[in-house]
């Protein structure tokens, strides 16, 4: 075999815990590659504080979680999927438990949480930081696996398709993976698993780690997938208003154990907006910052973790409160300021339950995937809960399906490209996309930000795509490329909703339309 390619029974793009469980799985049954760009660590889930919602106790029922999913997914959840994810929840979590998963525990029970749309306390966590022991937990399952090839440091280019080689019927055949010293690889693979994350990074405040760049759904628009529902992205209502600690989140549980949010005078505004106070939905919690902060006329708002106590604080909060004595900030003792920031994007790579997608041996699961479980906003603490029951659901059916004959992958072509002078460009379009996002894309939307946003995305995607084909593939280009295409496809999906739903608000378009209907985007009818 040739010095970069590479041939395996399941190639796995991205190490949360979408990514982990899957590979976990898969390698009991044949050879998995597992591909980051960056560590294993470096994902999403790493970050997750608050925990993971599932039936854990006796005043609680999987009728009650299905309700307030659906409740807070605005009319557009698609129930069949919710049910079949919040069944499962349960089981997940116990496994979690069983491979060493340091969930809290009060007097020997799990100890749970509440979160924002919850009508019972239903979130296991391990104190802030639910996110890290998940990952470590899974990591130590796959760590000694023969059966697995780690490529860390390592970015996705493109899926390979054979329709793209010309023949009739469309399979996927792998993708072209970036290595750290500039080779290209060609990794042929049965089946490919995109668990790639969100895609965050289109926005200039934001939770996510820099990796979220909206790779999967990019990548598997060019290959020919449909995509649903982009424009539902969540914008977490307090993230810390910080120069050096832009990306860190106050986690929705803090508000669950009774912090306050207030103004610069103390004063609890959420309750003029929704009578459960800072227990509302993300979407009403977030659109009452951000509309406070238009009208006060100031940067931010606060959130008053005081009413809760010094010892609660310090007992199930402890790396957000040393985070923010790093920064000066004592949670124990004043209020911190925040902002809302983009934090989970609720549509993606249209798949079934199972994450399967309209090409044949492609699966997207996790975030990347649109099942219709979210509806136009995720309910708290879900999130993680999709992520390893579609891993779980997606390894089944990937077992179950018989991997035909392929065509042989044709190695990478680099004839033509010339050495690159200077950066600027890459650097200057990346800014632009933030800005234009942020400014004309965000919490609150009307049709003419949206018509200034894709105009000027237009020329950026024309810009990118003229550097692309001349000079050799960076990570910083490839994110930069995925990022304006995602750009591109939230924007369009915002101009195909006449209507305010959700994490969706159109200053022209203010009534919720009677009837539900996803936005279905088809690289074939753009």
């Amino acid at each position: 075999m040739e010095k970069h390619r590479l041939q395996t029974d399941y190639l796995i793009i991205g190490s949360g815990a979408a990514g982990l469980l899957a590979a976990n799985r898969l390698a009991q049954h044949g050879k998995v590659i597992l591909v980051n760009k960056g560590s294993l660590q470096d994902s999403s889930t790493w970050y997750a504080q608050g925990g993971i919602a599932g039936v854990l106790s006796n005043s609680d029922s999987i009728e009650s979680h299905v309700q307030d999913t659906i409740i807070s997914g605005a009319g557009l959840c698609h129930e069949k999927v919710v049910r079949a994810i919040i069944n499962r929840g349960s089981a997940i979590i116990h496994e979690l438990i069983d491979i060493g998963t340091r969930f809290d525990r009060k007097d020997g029970e799990l100890h749970l949480t509440q979160e924002g749309g919850h009508s019972n306390r239903r979130i296991a966590h391990a104190q802030d930081a639910t996110g890290q022991a998940i990952t470590n937990a899974l990591l130590a399952r796959i760590t000694p696996n023969p059966n697995i090839l780690r490529l860390e440091q390592h970015t996705a280019i493109d899926l390979v398709t054979s329709a793209r080689l010309g023949y009739p019927e469309n399979r996927c055949l792998g993708a072209y993976i970036l290595s750290p010293d500039g080779d290209v690889l060609t990794i042929e693979a049965g089946h490919t698993i995109l668990a790639t994350g969100g895609a965050g990074k289109v926005y200039l405040y934001t939770s996510n780690p820099h990796a979220a760049t909206g790779d999967g759904v990019a990548m598997a628009w060019r290959a020919g997938c449909p995509v649903m529902n982009l424009e539902f992205i969540q914008f977490h209502p307090t993230c810390l208003f910080h120069r050096q600690g832009s990306n860190m989140l106050l986690s929705e549980a803090l508000r669950g154990e009774g912090a306050h949010l207030v103004d610069s005078q103390g004063r609890r505004f959420v309750f003029d907006y929704d009578e459960r106070g800072e227990l509302a939905p993300r979407d009403i919690v977030a659109r009452a910052i951000d509309h406070e902060m238009k009208k006060q006329g100031v940067d931010c708002m606060y959130l008053d973790a005081r009413p809760m106590g010094e010892s609660v604080i310090t007992e199930h909060f402890p790396n957000i409160h040393a985070r923010l004595q790093a920064l000066l900030m004592d949670m124990t003792r004043e209020p911190i300021p925040v902002v809302p920031a983009a934090h989970y994007v609720c549509g993606g790579i249209q798949t079934d339950v199972n994450g399967k997608t309209e090409i044949a041996g492609l699966y997207a699961i996790g975030e990347t995937a649109c099942t219709g479980l979210h509806g136009a906003n995720r309910l708290a603490s879900n999130s993680l809960l999709e992520c390893l029951v579609m891993a779980d659901y997606c390894a089944t059916d990937v077992l179950q399906q018989l991997v035909p004959a392929r065509p042989p992958v044709p190695a990478w072509d680099d004839s033509g490209i010339v050495p690159e002078t200077e950066r600027i460009q890459i650097k200057q379009n990346w800014d632009e996309i933030r800005a234009t996002m942020s400014h004309f894309v965000g919490i609150v939307r009307s049709d003419e930000r949206l018509r200034r946003a894709r105009r000027r995305l237009r020329v950026i995607r024309e810009e990118i795509a003229s550097y692309y084909w001349k000079h050799p593939v960076s990570q910083d280009l490839l994110e930069l490329r995925n990022l304006a295409q995602v750009a591109e496809l939230i924007i369009q999906s915002a101009q195909h909703r006449h209507e305010s739903r959700g994490l969706h608000f159109s200053t022209d378009h203010t009534r919720t339309d009677i009837h539900a209907r996803d936005t279905i985007l088809r690289p074939d009818e753009i």
